[in-house]
This record gives C-alpha cells, structure tokens and sequence, in this order.
C-alpha cells in the first residue's frame, strides 16, 4: 500500500523547535535520538524537524522563499471549546495566532497558528470526524 510516511518541516532552530512543539503535543522524540534530525512517532507516520538550510540543500532547492507555500498542518480537537484555548498555548509558546477560533463554513470550529518557522497549522474541532482521546481519528464513523 502506498501512504505518506514521513513529513518533514524544516526549522530554523532545531532545539527551540524541538521544545516548541514538546511542549505544545507533549510529544517525545522517536528512539534513537540524532543531533541533526527530531522524529515524532505520529501512529502510522513520522514527523520530523530539520534544520531548514540543511534540507534546502539535500533537496537541491534554494533556501529563499515567501509567502504562503499551499500546505497547512492540522491538529483535531476533542471538543470545540478545546480550540481557542490550544491557539493560545501555541502563542504562549512563541508562535503565532494569524485567525482566532470560529465556526466556520464547513460545520465546525477553527483556527490558525504558525510555529516557530513560520509553518501553519489549523486547529480544528469536526463535528463529522470524532477526534478518540488518545488523538487519533476515528476514520470509521460515518
């Protein structure tokens, strides 16, 4: 079967990233750890932070860039009143809120915030997918 496996953000600051998002998921590094490279084990998938530079040229792409790049990264919420409150821990932590919670188009409940390296994410609770308590989608409800 083909599937995504690994996503990879490039950072600027691979321990102050690393803390960011620790601190934020209450994630803990896949073993064994590397000096260069953090891996989250994410239930099926890796994510993994990058010094940005670094991966610029394992890619043989430029390391200059604006804009928005097209990809957002989402977390699920449990609950809608959870989503608001999840944005501000992000800021708390040096990110950045760029759309506050609200219902929106589509039936539920969200919001925006770039981390630390500027990637976005969508915070969002989805009436239509049950969020289960340990994170993970529950895919099979219909």
């Amino acid at each position: 079967m083909k599937r995504l496996n690994i996503i990879t953000l490039g950072v600027e600051n691979l321990e102050r990233s690393k803390s960011f998002y620790e601190e934020l998921f209450g994630w803990s590094p896949r073993e064994p750890q590397s000096e260069s490279i953090v891996f989250y084990n994410q239930g099926g998938f890796l994510l993994a932070l990058f010094p940005k530079e670094e991966l610029s040229k394992d890619a043989n792409v430029s390391i200059e860039g604006s804009g928005f790049s097209g990809i957002t990264l989402a977390h699920n919420a449990i609950e809608k009143e959870d989503v608001q409150p999840f944005l501000e821990k992000a800021q708390s932590l040096g990110g950045e809120i760029v759309k506050n919670a609200e219902d929106v188009f589509w039936g539920g409940h969200s919001g925006y915030f770039k981390d630390l390296n500027g990637h976005l994410w969508e915070v969002a609770y989805n009436p239509f997918t049950k969020t289960l308590s340990n994170g993970m989608l529950d895919i099979l409800v219909k």
